[in-house]
């Protein structure tokens, strides 16, 4: 049987780990794009990698038929994307713009004038966001529109979709020298996808959870796992931690991550009405994922782009204005910000960023400016006197 082709964005261990597997697994041939022009050598000359699972089996499954293509090969990439059958990122939100330009020249050689003319395929393809974000297959969807000509729009919206999805699986930052495209993944896996966003006859991918009502999954999935991680992350960082396997074995790390979690599930129980027993499991479940001990990721990975995560609408500040709209006090909440507003690691822009503020502006400021919460929100203060102590309690070590 003939595979159908998935073109990938990006390559890295995410890439190849969780979404390039998955595919693989479900019947495409995966073509990745990355500007990583080892990776993209290696993947072409072996056509193959292999995926280690982090969990005392260590069963090593091997990812056949794939081949790669330099991101900055514009042409190639868009004819790819012409011919695919899928299309698939995992490269960042930050990276959604730098892609959206190839993607749309793929799309505009395959509408129906184009596609007679080379042969290709005219039909709708799927392209999919797999990002850490909400709502990154809409944004991509916006972008992509930005790129494409006026009279082209209407016509190539029609011979696509952008359904919104969630992701979730571990995959920390890693470095085989025997094996360059070897990579360690936890055996835990979620992909759920927006299914009302795609036409009636899109072929489901095997693996993948279809939902009618995604919105759910996202925050539930962004404001446990990605909350619960960014907290063990920052108050780990603070106290000397260098994994968050050890972060979570410290007695107040972990209390202020069960704590924080405790108020998240506050807010997705008010939101989307889940119910408090079977959430309560969830959250085992992802501590226990945490705690893995056949995985190690560096706090400093899962801490870095805080800017982004005390942001409005993130993994800090949504829960927390949620839950206290339901009437849940939100003490572990904000001093998670706070501890990001002490993540000082100069390595990272972002995390420099805020340091320059915090001296510039002040505390109060600067929380107004990234967090968007104003002095008169009572979460400003407890932000503001969060940090006033733990910056007291890293000074006193």
């Amino acid at each position: 049987m003939t595979r159908v082709k998935a073109v990938h964005f990006g390559g890295g261990n995410i890439g190849r780990g969780f979404i390039g597997l998955l595919l693989s697994q479900a019947g495409y041939r995966v073509v990745f794009v990355d500007v990583n022009s080892r990776l993209v050598e290696e993947l072409n000359r072996r056509g193959q990698y292999t995926v280690e699972l982090a969990d005392a089996s260590a069963e090593r499954l091997q990812v056949d038929g794939v081949s790669a293509i330099d991101g900055n090969d514009r042409e190639q990439v868009a004819q790819a994307v012409a011919e695919a059958d899928l299309v698939t990122t995992a490269v960042g939100v930050n990276v959604l713009p730098h892609i959206a330009g190839s993607i749309a020249q793929g799309i505009a050689r395959r509408l129906p004038g184009a596609a007679a003319e080379a042969g290709g395929p005219a039909d709708v393809l799927p392209i999919i966001a797999c990002e850490n974000a909400i709502g990154a297959s809409t944004r991509l969807k916006e972008l992509v529109g930005e790129q494409l000509p006026p009279a082209l729009l209407e016509e190539a919206l029609r011979h696509t979709a952008f359904p919104d999805a969630a992701v979730d699986r571990i995959v920390p930052v890693q470095q085989h020298d025997d094996d360059p495209l070897k990579v360690v993944v936890e055996p835990f896996y979620e992909w759920v996808v927006d299914r009302s966003a795609l036409p009636a006859g899109v072929p489901e991918i095997a693996g993948v959870h279809y939902v009618d009502r995604l919105q759910p999954y996202i925050e539930r999935k962004l404001f446990t796992v990605n909350t619960g991680h960014c907290v063990a992350a920052y108050h780990g960082y603070l106290r000397g931690c260098k994994t968050i396997q050890e972060a979570l074995a410290h007695p107040a790390v972990y209390a202020e991550v069960v704590g924080a979690l405790e108020e998240t599930s506050a807010a997705l129980r008010g939101l989307y009405g889940f119910d408090r027993a079977q959430h309560e499991a969830y959250i085992r479940r992802i501590l226990d994922r945490f705690r893995n001990p056949f995985l190690s990721d560096d706090v400093v990975r899962v801490g870095r782009s805080p800017i982004r995560k005390i942001s409005p609408n993130d993994r800090l500040i949504r829960p927390a204005l949620a839950a206290q709209s339901f009437g849940a006090a939100t003490p572990f909440l904000a001093n998670a910000v706070a501890a990001a507003l002490l993540f000082d690691y100069p390595e990272d822009t972002e995390a420099a960023e805020l340091q320059r503020s915090l001296r510039e502006r002040g505390v109060s400021a600067t929380v107004r400016h990234y967090a968007g919460v104003s002095e008169d929100d009572s979460l400003h203060g407890l932000i503001v006197s969060g940090y006033e102590a733990l910056k007291r309690e890293v000074n006193a070590r």
